[in-house]
């Protein structure tokens, strides 16, 4: 079976995330959805607030497991028996990280492999930090991720007033 993992902090999930798991999944026979704590990012959701929210985008495909990642992406590659992780490339600005990225972990693991997928189109300006920037500021984000995730997001930015 092949299976691949797509890693991300996923704050939050957004319809350009869920473009990339759909698509993803359609290639693979499973899915993991690897959503890591991130010591580098300062969360707005709690880990499980995260996998809640992905749980719920992909209620309908059996084939997608989420789970929290612990530690290096390659160990928790090998732990759960996947040789392919998938990025997302929205535009040029992404890739030189993502690149990077992929560089080390097959320094780290030369065994994995890295499939770069880019969005819709429509979700290539896409980014959860800006989500949660029109978020803040009352704007209507109903474009850009589902509606249990807008719910999340006005609960969370009026708990913060």
């Amino acid at each position: 079976m092949k299976r691949a993992i797509y890693p991300g902090s996923f704050d939050p999930v957004t319809f350009g995330h869920l473009d990339i798991i759909r698509r993803a999944a359609t290639t693979f026979d499973g899915l993991v959805i690897g959503v890591a704590r991130n010591a580098a990012k300062e969360p707005l959701f709690s880990l499980d607030e995260r996998l809640a929210m992905l749980n719920q985008c992909v209620l309908d495909v059996p084939t997608i497991e989420v789970v929290e990642i612990e530690g290096l992406l390659v160990d928790f590659c090998r732990k759960i028996n996947c040789r392919t992780i998938i990025r997302g490339l929205r535009a040029i600005s992404d890739f030189e990280y993502e690149f990077q990225m992929a560089l080390m972990n097959r320094r780290l693991a030369p065994d994995l492999e890295t499939v770069f997928l880019t969005p819709q189109e429509a979700h290539t300006f896409l980014s959860s930090r800006l989500v949660k920037e029109v978020a803040h500021f009352g704007g209507d984000v109903s474009s850009f991720v589902p509606p249990h995730v807008i719910d999340a997001l006005k609960k969370k930015y009026r708990n913060h007033r």
